[in-house]
């Protein structure tokens, strides 16, 4: 079967819109993470009050089926407690100052300077300043891309 200029130009607007779609979809894709150091971004506050993060990385792992996303949380004195959630990745907590609260399926623990903490993909998890100063700590989420 051939195709005369006529049947390719009734396609053409078809074909355009595909390559489009597929473009948009590669700018929202991520970018594989690179072995290298990593310099924090600005601080970014959200719809948690007394609540300010900094990103340092996220990506796809060279697997190409595990996303790595790490940042840096300061969460101040009487900053209320993200919502409860669950995720398809694990996260771990690195304290780097401060005292804080893991809540890991209704279990409560505390946590301070150079505690390490865990929830694994599926476990409902909030994280909260438990203390009387500013909590600082890092966050590793590792899984798939959500």
């Amino acid at each position: 079967m051939t195709m005369d200029r006529r049947e390719f130009a009734a396609l053409l607007p078809a074909l355009l819109a595909l390559t489009a779609s597929e473009a948009r979809a590669a700018d929202t894709a991520l970018s594989t993470v690179q072995s290298g150091v990593f310099k924090p971004g600005p601080a970014k506050t959200g719809s948690i009050p007394k609540r300010a993060s900094r990103g340092y990385t996220k990506g796809i792992l060279k697997s190409g089926n595990i996303q790595l996303e790490i940042h840096e949380t300061t969460q101040e004195v009487g900053a209320p407690h993200e919502p409860v959630e669950t995720h398809l990745h694990s996260e771990i907590w690195l304290v780097q100052s401060g005292t804080l609260a893991l809540t890991t399926n209704g279990v409560t623990r505390t946590m301070v300077a150079g505690d390490v903490g865990i929830c694994v993909a599926g476990d409902k998890h909030y994280i909260q300043n438990a203390g009387t100063v500013p909590a600082t700590y890092f966050v590793v989420a590792v899984g798939p891309a959500e």
